[in-house]
């Protein structure tokens, strides 16, 4: 460990932390060497007890030997960067969350086999662009007992810094991959697929032979125009929250955690 006093935006080693978009960091050196980035100590701790390898830290000077003081001695020998915390959110382009900042190794994600082996419940996370919820997402499923997420290409990165930070760190939790195949490939694994939508053909989420179901895979469509037709017509269950007040839907966030409890595992 290298405790390294910065005192200049141009430091070297800093840009990891500056000026790399989340972009750079995900594809610039991938696959072997891709970075993202962990914001607060509580995530850190999570990241680093799920296995993942820290490569460099940031932290404000007052959490040297206070928040972040376990967290560099887990770290191993790896560059810790420390300023004021007004020269670290000058750096970073906002002030950081309990001070504390970690670069870790992107590890190889694992394959849609891998993901669904063993798993009665899984999300499939389909055009959902927005960090947070993202986020949500992940914070919902690992809580609520699901087994792990698929995430289609136009989806939002689940390592990018605010969907670590507003999952809390659930991210590191439960298995999650890309999947590029059509989502009804999944019937090839053991899965009967589960489209949230309003259709004429969708039933109520509490309907009996759904919650029977030993191997659900719970499709989650985009913020702004949910689920593809094809996708729908493609799936097993068409399935819908009942609302009151006229309401016609959730935040797929929240729509998210609703049915990840009531469709939750058989046991």
């Amino acid at each position: 460990m290298a405790i390294i006093e910065i005192t200049s935006l141009q430091h070297p080693g800093v840009e990891l932390f500056s000026t790399l978009t989340e972009a750079q960091l995900r594809h610039r050196l991938e696959p072997a060497k891709g970075v993202f980035i962990a914001e607060s100590p509580k995530v850190i701790d999570v990241a680093l007890r799920a296995g993942y390898e820290p490569v460099a830290m940031l932290c404000e000077a007052r959490h040297i030997t206070g928040d972040a003081a376990q967290l560099i001695a887990r770290s191993g020998d790896i560059p810790v960067y420390t300023g004021s915390r007004e020269l670290l959110a000058s750096l970073t382009g906002y002030t950081l969350t309990r001070g504390v900042l970690c670069a870790m190794r992107r590890p190889l994600p694992p394959s849609v086999e891998q993901v669904c082996q063993g798993a009665q419940r899984l999300v499939v996370i389909d055009g959902v662009v927005d960090t947070t919820n993202i986020g949500a997402i992940f914070r919902s499923a690992a809580a609520l007992g699901i087994d792990g997420a698929l995430l289609t290409p136009s989806s939002c990165d689940p390592l990018n810094r605010r969907a670590v930070r507003v999952s809390m760190g659930s991210v590191f939790l439960m298995p999650w991959t890309w999947i590029q195949a059509p989502l009804s490939s999944l019937r090839d694994l053991g899965f009967k697929t589960v489209a949230m939508a309003l259709t004429h053909r969708s039933v109520s989420i509490d309907y009996p032979p759904l919650l029977a179901e030993p191997r659900l895979a719970i499709i989650m469509g985009s913020e702004g125009y949910g689920l593809p037709q094809q996708t729908i017509d493609e799936t097993d269950y068409v399935v819908r929250i009942p609302m009151s007040h006229e309401v016609d839907s959730l935040n797929v966030a929240a729509a998210s955690a609703v049915a990840f409890w009531q469709l939750r595992k058989v046991y």
